[in-house]
């Protein structure tokens, strides 16, 4: 408006700077709250990513331990849980404490005097 005003006189116009500009009260208040809006909005979406990420992450772990105990339950034969077994009473063998061990010998149970 200001170009086409000035136009006629003989100047013209390329740039204007303006300075102090006074919105009316009402205009300034939506505007605030159009960007406290659009700043709570991103706020949930990043809370909502955070919450994805962690869920992936429980799932990702979860996944992890299920086929850790895959493998061991496939390798876990009953010569091995024997032999294991042994061994645990080799150790219990050499400790000062008094101990019971009732076995049918095939599975040992240990019994504390705790």
């Amino acid at each position: 408006m200001m170009m086409t005003q000035l136009k006629d006189r003989g100047f013209t116009v390329e740039s204007v700077l303006l300075k102090s500009i006074v919105l009316p009260l009402g205009l300034t208040k939506a505007i605030e709250e159009k960007l406290e809006a659009e700043q709570d909005a991103q706020r949930m979406q990043f809370v909502l990513d955070k919450e994805r990420q962690e869920a992936q992450c429980r799932i990702i772990e979860a996944e992890g331990i299920r086929d850790s105990q895959k493998i061991i339950n496939e390798g876990l034969t009953p010569m091995l849980i024997q032999f294991k077994s042994i061994e645990a009473f080799n150790k219990l063998s050499t400790s000062p404490n008094s101990k019971v061990i009732i076995t049918s010998g095939d599975t040992p149970f240990l019994l504390s005097a705790d």
